[in-house]
């Protein structure tokens, strides 16, 4: 035993006098193999990866204290764009012959106790090369611990500080250490990553927390053989993976792997020289970012000549985007951006000074400078407008994209501050907001990209925002509120604080609009630091003394805080004694509707609400739309990791029949990202205080007065204030205001001369000579819709990224020409009423709008000299040419429009998605290898272990499985009469056979393309559709309409002939069987429902008190009267107007439809007949109604051959029901489709369950099996009882709360009355 113990001991202090330093001799040459693979696409075999491989020779030598010189020798780069793994890496041979100088110059490096320090090189070594051999430096960093064998710690590396965990074994055997380390890469304390286009999105925490979109880790291994004075690494790998998918990982992912090894060969004499030549300090072992930002993924473009290539494809884009877009438009858009982004200041104005005279050239470059996004655009923008090149909407419309776009550093961030303080901007107000709000945007941007942003960035705004208060200047106070709103930096608290209501005395008697713009400028605040927002929110709330609306806006901030259970609950038991109804009702709804919110990050809101809920009274539940409201909906589907949420909030004043602020906002979640993507508001706060000092405000009156009395008010908009705005409104996106409008006093005496004056004379004149001589234009618009990128280093150097772009171009080409008979007056003053009924107007005009769009998701490398990544690719391109001709005949009352034949292209519409794995090199672009994910017809071979268990022995089993064919359809639809053929055809292959999930349904390729063409019959030569009105309506009837008379002795002959041919075809027809009637839940109708009992709802129905009941069938019977009195009104009398549309054929066959209008003003009946004009065809559809008195009508339609096969009756009357005044609408059928029938069968099956959901009685009762009846009582002006009668049930619910009153009368009458000078105004307004 002691000899064991001895042993023991003796390890023991063998293994703590190893010293775990990785050594390397000062006169030795250490060689190593060096190799690093990366490979991107799907981890199942069979499918298509693409990826690069570097292999090398690596020497080490010391050539100091802890100064070491790192030489590759023969470095070979390999490319792989093929299907995994059965194709073989290529080696890119140009591509390695281009860099092998680079590549063989030795780097200097520091190193000491196995950490990397500084990293030295040449200038002429690109930052590609840099970071290829920080991939290898980055395996010898080490940090081991003598005294500990488990341990972790905060590690640098390439990638940056990371969680790094360290297992150190011993392998006394071989006399080896084993060291593993492993990366958690989503838990940096410092990551290298670029984001673009990811500013305004919030990181949703709990929406990652059960599944996740994106895993990230890497694991190191290490065999070290004990030295002299240290450890030697004889072999090391690495394995990296990010696996990624934008649903769920769970359902598959694609993933981006890479490996590296680096084994010892032998030791040399031979040291590594430097080169001759200055080495500078290049930075640390931290990846350098070089070129890889400016480079789209989607293309590598080989700049050589930035300004001519920007002209080359300039003239490209204009050239053959004019008549329709092309094809590859958005595709040469993104080019024309990525080689502006390369350009300098010099170069952009050169091209600018060339092509800004031209307008087709001018626009595209002011469509594409703005999304370029780098401060040399936005000092270009500045400066042109400055020297007057840019007009104003030029210039407001550059700059906003411009400064979304940009690039958020302290050069832009200067150059907005110096534009927004700029004299010229100064006098235009509507650009200097534009800059104003773009300048918080781009310090919110510049906070994002750095959590510690200096507050002296703040410094011009806070103090522009003290000199406003100490002037009083309200519209000043008002813009920096929302810039500080946009910049939404926690310093800018204190001044927010100083314009707060309730928090300083002064702030109270600011302006409400002012009120409110301080509370919302709290929003982005909170959005990263909730519980200082949380309190100041509360505390306005709860002040009772502050204005309704003040406080309303303090309860939207606080709800976006996420408050806690005891801050809600506590809320929930202050408004359980608040006095002010307004409050209470949109509190409340708040909260109920947060009740129901599914989205992860609202889930502990959702919960305090629930809670909070039962605290509050359900009377509140009731109140009307009268009071303020507020709402959210949304929807989030986890498996998927998508959803999106909407919410409205409407504040009412109880002075004013309008509301004072209504905001609505969508916001959406994606791969565990969430963003406010739009908000909308608009506040009417000036019309309301001016309403407020009117009559309407009395609240003694009701609320038809208060209606009257603001129409009255609004009349008399002179004398309103000029001090303030009467209405304003602001959109936000991505939770930054883009732009805001103030409508005041001032804005409406401006635009009132515009729209009554003689500049839209002169316009409308210029006009119709333009349409004369006629009207040409050609118009292209580009726009790259969405440009998301994430780059980051792998373990091997290179930079890897995930991608998403958008881009689109659309084109139009319009020609218009109009001929006016007898032509146009030149003074249009002098333009008479009765000399425009004499004018023949013809309009010919031909449009051809062409769209076409362009998406990529891509996941893989991304350099200056080399790309290897998965790629998804979506095109969708539509042509849609029309022509058409109209003519308006006013004299003759003939107006009528022709649709005339185009060109149509092969495809109308044309989509794709494929997914595919691609390779390409700058060097050998010919070389390019595009291999589709998902190939067809592949063979799947996957190995299956069996267990023993089944067989009792082990052994495996390859199961081959084949994809399936590729999905082909053609689907053709003939339209008749016009022998228009439509025909879509769809293809589709997928890898759903490897696994049935989300994504692998999504990953192959899918396209749907339509086409139309004529069809085989007679060419159409032109579409009518001509409506003729007055007495000449009868004369452009193409066939004369005629129905059958059951009282003449031909007409029974034809109804009985025609009735054995329908009953034929009835029996011909499958019977569907009744369902059997089966028990179900009964509920009785409740006692306040035996006032409206269909008993008497059946016996009194009149429209006065002292007028006698009408039974049902009496009404029937009158209107049969008045048929039978005249069953063809076209007999007596010509069609009031007339309506033809018909197909015009080379073969002169009629085919079509015709529709006359006829009246008799004795009985007040109209009768419309639809027949149509082929000839055999004796297909109706029959309208007749007739007004019986002022509270009755009735009507019946009726469809088939001679309208004998189909009808349907339809009734509805006014009057008082009991006391209450009330309307009843019937619906009889005698006849109707079979298919209505069915689906009414179905339909009924879902009804009682519906109506116990709104809260309806349901009452079983055989009511009649062919009518359908609906009664509406209104016992009070704001409650309404119904009944309704259906087959087999009989539905009520009492008392039923409105929103508004109904301005009716006990005994029925209207209780509004417009008064006469309103009636006048309104006139007198319409007549100018």
């Amino acid at each position: 035993m002691r000899a064991v113990v001895l042993v023991l001991t003796v390890a023991l202090v063998a293994c703590q006098q190893i010293n775990l330093v990785p050594e390397f001799a000062v006169d030795k040459t250490y060689v190593y193999k060096y190799e690093a693979l990366l490979l991107g696409g799907l981890p199942q075999e069979g499918l298509a990866r693409a990826g690069i491989k570097v292999s090398s020779k690596v020497l080490l030598t010391a050539v100091a204290e802890n100064i070491f010189l790192i030489k590759l020798v023969d470095p070979l780069l390999f490319e792989y764009g093929g299907i995994w793994p059965k194709d073989p890496f290529v080696p890119s041979t140009k591509l390695t012959t281009a860099l092998a100088a680079q590549l063989q110059i030795p780097i200097k490096f520091e190193y000491a106790n196995g950490v990397v320090g500084k990293v030295f090189a040449p200038a002429g070594v690109s930052p590609t090369v840099m970071n290829l051999h920080r991939g290898i430096l980055n395996i010898l960093q080490l940090n081991l611990k003598k005294t500990q064998n488990v341990y972790e710690l905060q590690e640098a590396g390439t990638q940056g500080v990371c969680r790094t965990q360290y297992v150190i074994n011993e392998d006394l055997k071989d006399n080896h250490i084993i060291v593993t380390k492993s990366k958690d890469l989503s838990h940096c304390h410092e990551r290298i990553m670029k984001d673009i286009g990811l500013a305004y999105a919030e990181r949703c925490a709990e929406c990652t927390q059960r599944v996740k979109s994106l895993i990230e880790t890497a694991s190191y291994n290490y065999i070290m053989k004990p030295a002299a004075t240290g450890v030697l690494i004889t072999e090391a790998t690495v394995k990296e993976v990010h696996q990624f998918s934008p649903l769920n990982e769970i359902h598959g992912a694609a993933i981006m792997e890479a490996k590296q090894t680096l084994t010892f060969v032998e030791m040399e004499k031979t040291p590594v020289v430097p080169i001759k030549a200055d080495y500078l300090h290049r930075g640390s072992l931290q990846y350098e970012f070089g070129s890889e930002i400016l480079q789209t993924p989607i293309q590598l473009l080989k700049i050589s000549d930035a300004p001519a290539q920007i002209i080359e494809v300039l003239k490209h884009l204009v050239a053959n985007n004019m008549a329709m877009v092309h094809d590859d438009a958005p595709l040469k858009f993104v080019q024309l951006i990525q080689l502006l982004r390369v350009a300098t200041l010099e170069n952009i104005e050169a091209i600018w000074a060339q092509f800004k005279d031209q307008p087709i050239y001018r626009r595209w470059l002011l469509e594409a400078l703005p999304a370029v996004g780098t401060p040399v655009i936005v000092k270009f923008i500045k400066e042109k407008f400055l020297a007057h090149e840019l007009t104003i909407p030029e210039f407001i419309q550059a700059l906003v994209m411009a400064l979304q776009m940009a690039t958020s550093d302290l050069e832009t961030i200067q150059l907005t501050a110096s534009l927004a303080v700029h004299e010229k901007i100064a006098t235009i107000p509507a650009v200097r907001e534009v800059v104003m709000l773009g300048y918080g945007s781009m310090i919110a941007k510049h906070c994002i990209a750095v959590p510690n942003c200096p507050v002296e960035l703040l410094r011009p705004i806070h103090e522009i925002a003290a000199n406003a208060i100490a002037k009083n200047d309200i519209p000043e106070i008002s813009l920096v509120l929302k810039v500080l709103g946009n910049a939404g930096h926690p310093a800018s608290l204190k001044t927010i604080m100083k314009l707060l209501p309730g928090l300083r005395t002064a702030a109270t008697t600011l302006p409400i609009r002012v009120q409110v713009d301080a509370i919302l400028a709290l929003r982005n605040i909170a959005k990263k630091e909730p519980k200082l927002v949380q309190p100041l929110a509360l505390q306005i709330l709860l002040d009772r003394a502050l204005h309704p609306e003040v406080r309303m806006v303090a309860c939207i901030v606080l709800f976006e805080t996420k408050p806690s259970v005891a801050l809600v609950s506590s809320l929930a038991g202050a408004l359980r004694i608040e006095p002010n109804m307004h409050v209470a009702s949109f509190a409340y709804s708040h909260i109920k509707s947060l009740t129901r919110i599914t989205a992860p990050d609202m889930a502990a809101v959702a919960g305090a609400a629930s809670v909070a809920i039962k605290f509050l009274s359900p009377k509140l539940d009731r109140l009307s739309f009268h009071f303020s409201r507020a709402l959210t909906l949304d929807i989030y589907h986890t498996p998927l990791m998508i959803g999106a949420a909407g919410s409205a909030y409407m504040i009412n004043d109880a002075a004013t029949i309008l509301p004072r602020a209504v905001v609505a906002k969508a916001r959406a979640y994606l791969a565990g990202a969430a963003s406010d993507v739009f908000e909308i508001g608009v506040r009417t706060e000036g019309i309301q205080e001016a309403l407020l000092q009117s009559p309407a405000a009395d609240e003694s009156v009701d609320r038809m007065t208060k209606v009257k009395r603001t129409l009255r008010a609004l009349t008399n908009w002179k004398a309103l204030p000029t001090n303030q705005p009467l209405a304003s409104a602001y959109v936000k996106l991505f939770g930054q205001e883009v732009a805001f409008v103030n409508i005041d006093k001032t804005v409406i005496e401006q635009a009132i001369p515009l729209a009554t004056g003689p500049k839209p004379r002169e316009l409308l004149k210029e006009a119709l000579k333009a349409l004369q001589e006629g009207i040409a234009v050609q118009y292209a618009k580009p726009l790259l819709a969405a440009e998301v990128r994430r780059i980051f280093p792998t373990a091997a150097g290179v930079p890897m990224e995930f991608s998403f772009y958008t881009a689109a171009v659309a084109a139009a080409t319009v020609n218009v020409k109009a001929t006016i008979t007898p032509p146009l007056p030149d003074q249009l003053e002098t333009f008479t009423l009765e000399q425009l009924k004499r004018t023949d107007v013809q309009l010919v005009a031909e449009a051809r709008p062409s769209l076409a769009l362009q998406t990529f998701a891509v996941m893989g490398i991304n350099t200056a000299f080399i790309q290897a990544a998965v790629m998804a690719k979506g095109k969708i391109r539509t042509i849609l040419p029309g022509k058409i001709a109209a003519r308006a005949d006013i004299l003759k009352g003939n107006y009528k429009v022709e649709a005339l034949p185009v060109e149509v292209p092969e495809h109308i519409a044309d989509m794709s998605f494929e997914t595919f794995a691609l390779v390409r090199n700058i060097e050998n672009p010919a070389a390019e290898r595009i291999v589709p994910l998902v190939p067809e017809l592949s063979v799947q071979n996957y190995h299956t272990p069996i267990s023993s268990e089944i067989t009792g022995y082990d052994m495996s089993a390859e199961v081959s499985l084949r994809a399936p064919a590729p999905l082909h359809k053609t689907l053709c639809l003939v339209v008749p009469y016009i022998e228009i053929k439509g025909c879509v055809e769809v293809h589709s292959h997928n890898a759903a056979f490897i696994k049935n999930a989300t994504l692998f349904y999504i990953l192959g390729k899918h396209s749907v393309r339509a086409a139309v063409a004529r069809g085989d019959g007679p060419a159409v030569e032109r579409l009518e559709l001509e409506v003729q009105v007055g007495p000449r309506a009868a004369e452009r009837l193409l066939k004369q309409i005629n129905l059958v008379d059951e009282e003449t002795p031909e007409g029974k002959t034809i109804l009985m002939k025609l009735r054995e041919i329908l009953n034929a075809e009835a029996k011909n027809a499958p019977v569907s069987s009744k369902s059997s009637s089966s028990s179900s839940r009964i509920i009785s109708s409740s006692s306040s429902s035996s006032s409206m009992s269909s008993s008497r709802l059946t016996e009194y129905m009149a429209p006065h008190r002292a007028s006698k009941a009408v039974s049902s069938g009496s009404k029937a019977s009158s209107l049969e009267a008045i048929q039978k009195q005249a069953k063809f009104l076209g007999n007596a009398a010509p069609p009031v107007f007339a309506v033809i549309a018909r197909a015009v054929r080379v073969d002169h066959k009629l085919l079509g439809y015709q529709l006359g209008a006829y009246f008799d003003k004795s009985t007040a009946r109209v009768q419309l007949i639809v027949s149509s004009i082929a000839e055999n065809d004796n297909m109706k559809i029959c309208a007749d109604g007739v007004l019986l008195s002022k509270h009755k009508v009735t009507a019946k339609v009726a469809w088939g051959p001679e309208c004998q096969q189909y009808a349907v009756i339809a009734k509805a009357e006014a009057g008082v029901l009991g006391e209450f005044p009330a309307a009843r609408l019937e619906v009889e059928w005698e006849r109707i489709p079979m298919i209505v029938t069915t689906y009414a069968k179905k339909l009924s099956k879902h009804i009682p369950m519906a109506a116990l959901k709104a809260g309806f009685n349901l009452e079983r009762v055989m009511n009649s099996e062919k009518e359908i009846e609906l009664t509406a009582a209104l016992p009070t002006q704001r409650t309404l009882n119904v009944i309704a009668r259906i087959p087999q049930m009989t539905l009520s619910r009492m008392a039923i709360h409105l929103p508004y009153a109904v301005p009716i009368n006990p005994d029925g009458t209207l209780s509004i009355h417009i008064d006469e000078d309103i009636l006048t105004w309104l006139k007198n307004h319409m007549k100018e």
